[in-house]
């Protein structure tokens, strides 16, 4: 399989039964795994990284340390939704990645996300620095935003 390197890869999903509330409504505490989700997708298929076998191999994995979500519109059960993902942020140890989850035809937009994510030796129990490869794919695919803030980037994705 070819690598893309894309900066802001994205991938359509389905809404599953199992994850929505009674109204049909994908549940809040989901979206966060439809997130996670596509962005180990992503990693994998458009930059090479298989973040479980790094972990196994290595010790060293990115780990959650905060995250921002905004719920605009809902996802519906079996509803095809697009989402993409990307860097917006890194230094040599965390990553701050963008996640937008859009209708299919990527008209309306239902859900955004900042994650941010602590570069972490599980042998250590220690934050770690990125080595020299991270760095050079976060420089290739490094795809900042001007708003400073959650709130300005939503206003911006908002007002189209």
């Amino acid at each position: 399989m070819a690598l893309d390197y894309s900066p802001t890869p994205g991938s359509i999903l389905t809404i599953r039964f199992q994850d929505c509330d009674p109204f049909n409504h994908l549940n809040n505490g989901r979206y966060t795994d439809y997130f996670l989700n596509a962005r180990e997708d992503h990693l994998l298929e458009h930059y090479g990284l298989d973040i479980y076998k790094i972990a196994r191999e290595t010790g060293l994995c990115w780990v959650v340390s905060t995250s921002q979500i905004a719920y605009l519109r809902p996802a519906i059960t079996m509803e095809k939704v697009l989402i993409e993902t990307q860097l917006i942020r890194w230094s040599p140890k965390h990553v701050q990645v963008e996640m937008r989850m859009w209708d299919e035809g990527r008209n309306a937009l239902k859900s955004f996300c900042w994650m941010g994510f602590v570069h972490f030796d599980l042998r250590t129990g220690k934050v770690a620095s990125h080595n020299e490869g991270y760095v050079e794919l976060f420089q290739r695919v490094h795809a900042p935003v001007s708003e400073e803030s959650f709130d300005a980037r939503l206003a911006a994705l908002k007002a189209g």
